[in-house]
């Protein structure tokens, strides 16, 4: 079986909730479980500020689109493509472009399991970049950012530098 990436699609604005209702009502209908598995309409909160009052509310975090994680075939592109609302797939022509795995962690649908071994305190040294070879002690880990602060000797000063965890490896 093909593997379920994610895909963007184009919408009429303001139908992006109805056109991830009519298409979770077909995969139901179709029995396309196993080639659509999941629908998303990305939402986030925002705070509004409305006759002095702060209030939370949630908005669509790209108005216009719906991301769907299917396995791309001549029958799954049929029924989205097809779908009420949907004025096409996001890619050159009229083929379908798949997200990578990291435009899905930057946008806070998929999530990458890093698993680290830094801990406060480590030793480590820098793989790449204009810190290249200098060695620090991790100050503070930043796992939401995936980011180490270390501590690098400027100008005879201890300098905070943060440094994303694919730049610095254990000693």
């Amino acid at each position: 079986m093909a593997e379920a990436n994610w895909y963007v699609v184009h919408t009429y604005s303001g139908y992006e909730n109805k056109v991830k209702a009519d298409l979770e009502k077909t995969i139901e209908n179709r029995k396309l479980h196993d080639e659509i598995l999941e629908v998303a309409v990305p939402m986030q909160d925002v705070v509004e500020l409305k006759n002095g009052v702060k209030k939370t509310v949630q908005k669509k975090m790209f108005p216009g689109y719906v991301l769907i994680n299917m396995v791309m075939n001549d029958d799954t592109w049929y029924v989205v493509r097809n779908t009420r609302g949907v004025t096409g797939f996001v890619g050159p022509g009229s083929k379908p472009v798949p997200l990578s795995p990291d435009e899905m962690y930057h946008m806070g649908i998929a999530n990458n399991d890093l698993v680290i071994d830094f801990e406060l305190g480590d030793t480590v040294t820098v793989m790449s970049g204009i810190w290249e070879g200098t060695v620090g002690v991790i100050k503070a880990i930043n796992e939401g950012k995936q980011s180490v602060t270390i501590h690098v000797d400027m100008f005879g000063r201890e300098t905070p530098v943060e440094l994303s965890f694919e730049e610095v490896r254990k000693l």
